[in-house]
Order: structure tokens, then sequence, then C-alpha cells
């Protein structure tokens, strides 16, 4: 029998990675789109790159859970966010799992059987100097909700993970280990940590389950209890 198969975005790094192998290890036939990597190599903010590179990851046949995990972000002030820094981070952000979504679609229809996971942000609720990255998480949690509503009568579930502060090369990039507003971040999480990469793909591989089906249209924020308060001293 042919083993499921899963698509991941952004999988050569990160939490991308870290999902990548938790799914190997659950017995899924994983696909990854990346730059980078041992997957399908496409720059996925290119609308004709990703529709190439989908084509290319259905010839193994039809793909029945998505993991929407390629982002990017450009940190500036409201004042100093340009409109070309909105484009290319809501074109990646958004504009690809809408994308990716409508090509795995048919063979989950087919299959009676899907699951879709948007990774999002606890910046969707709002940080500092983020507009436009916070705009684009919150399009995707908002998207999963919709696709949750149309979907669940085909079998097909859709949910959005938001993580918290996560140890991964973007969260070094974006939040410099020498800033004080980075190790404010830290000091404020309740755990007392950064998360790690697996925390994340632990969650999304309860989404993935089979078992999971009851549950659709969700946000859940992998955040180290940030979302309930910051850290006391």
């Amino acid at each position: 029998m042919a083993r499921e198969r899963v698509l991941v975005t952004g999988g050569a790094a990160g939490i991308g990675r870290a999902t990548v192998e938790r799914c190997r290890a659950d017995g899924f036939d994983v696909v990854s789109i990346d730059r980078e990597g041992d997957g399908l190599i496409a720059d996925l903010s290119d609308p004709d790159q990703t529709a190439a590179a989908l084509a290319r990851a259905l010839e193994g046949g039809p793909i029945t859970r998505l993991v929407n995990n390629v982002g990017m972000v450009r940190p500036a002030s409201v004042e100093q966010q340009t409109l070309a820094d909105f484009d290319a981070v809501m074109h990646l952000n958004a504009r690809c799992a809408l994308q990716c979504l409508q090509a795995v679609l048919p063979g989950m229809k087919a299959a009676g059987f899907g699951r879709v996971v948007n990774v999002s942000s606890r910046a969707a609720l709002g940080k500092e100097l983020r507009t436009v990255y916070a705009g684009s998480k919150a399009a995707l949690q908002g998207m999963a909700k919709v696709w949750a509503l149309e979907l669940g009568k085909f079998g097909i579930t859709a949910n959005a993970i938001g993580p918290g502060p996560i140890n991964t090369e973007l969260f070094k990039r974006a939040n410099p280990a020498d800033s004080p507003r980075t190790r404010a971040i830290i000091d404020a999480v309740p755990v007392r940590r950064l998360g790690t990469p697996q925390d994340i793909a632990n969650a999304i591989a309860f989404f993935l389950h089979r078992d999971s089906g009851f549950v659709t249209g969700q946000v859940l924020y992998v955040c180290g209890g940030m979302t309930v308060g910051a850290a006391g001293a």
C-alpha cells in the first residue's frame, strides 16, 4: 500500500525541516519545496516556479496533507515599512498557501480526506515592527477558518499553528542576540526558554493525524505561555 503523502513548503530548515523529519518518522512520504535542501527546488515567491514545483510534486500521486510553512519577515516600523515589503511578504506568506492548497485540493476531495496546517505566528496578535509580517500571519489564520467551513464536508480539516519565539535562523535574523528587545522576549516566556522547531513539529503532527478529524478552523498557539501573559520577575 502506498504511503500517504505530505507536502511541506519551506522544508529545508527550521520549523519546516523539523516538520519534514517528524512526518517521515510518522511514516509519511514527504515532499518538501524550498530554495535549497534535498527536496524540490523552487523560489516559492514566484507563482510560476511554485506552479511548476507543485506539478512535479503531484507527479508522484495525490497529496492529502499540506503544511504551509514557508515565510519571510521584514521588520520595520510602520513609517518605514515599504509597499515593496508588503507585496513580498504577503506574496510569499499568504499567496503561496492559497496556491498550494488549490493544487492539492482535487486529490484531497477524491480521497474524501485532507489535512491542512498553516504555520502562522503569535505576531498575528500584535508585535512591534511587524506590520506586514503580522498581517500575513493573520491572513493565514483567516484563510484556515474559511477553508475549514468550505472543505469540512469533504473530510478536509484546516487549522493554524501560532508559534511564539522559536530558536530558528529566521528568528535570529529578525531578533539579534545582543539586542535588549530580544533579551526581553526570552525573559517574558513563562516556560523560561525559546521554543524549538521540534516543539512546533509536534503540534503540526497532531493536526495532520487521521484522529484529529473533529478539530478544524482552530489556531493553536505554541508559545511557552506567552499568549496568556508575560512571565514575572
